[in-house]
């Protein structure tokens, strides 16, 4: 069931609001801090098998949300155009241009 955490992680700070409370709190305890489901279920009061439907409908719905509205992707891409414009303006190096192009890329980074 465990996704690649790094990637559901990014999924739930872009999309975590979407979630409910419930969704959250499992996910956080088994994404974050890495608790097992019978953990989870023992703090949250529900069956194991529940927390397994919650987390399962939270990944669902993130993975759903993310198909839609491709905002990791999106950010993962520009990240990737980032370092090209990076890397080519750093052969342009000590020209005023080289500069403003570094500039404002450091800019978007912030």
């Amino acid at each position: 069931m465990k996704h690649n955490a790094l990637h559901m992680t990014l999924l739930l700070d872009y999309y975590g609001e979407l979630l409910t409370e419930k969704q959250k709190t499992c996910f956080d305890l088994y994404y974050n801090q890495d608790l097992s489901l019978g953990e989870i279920a023992e703090e949250a009061g529900i069956s194991r098998q529940g927390v397994h439907d919650t987390l399962s409908k939270a990944e669902q719905a993130l993975l759903d949300f993310e198909q839609k509205l491709g905002c990791v992707a999106r950010e993962n891409r520009l990240q990737q155009l980032l370092q090209t414009i990076s890397a080519a303006a750093q052969e342009l190096e000590g020209t005023p241009q080289a500069e403003r192009i570094l500039d404002a890329v450091r800019k978007i980074k912030e």
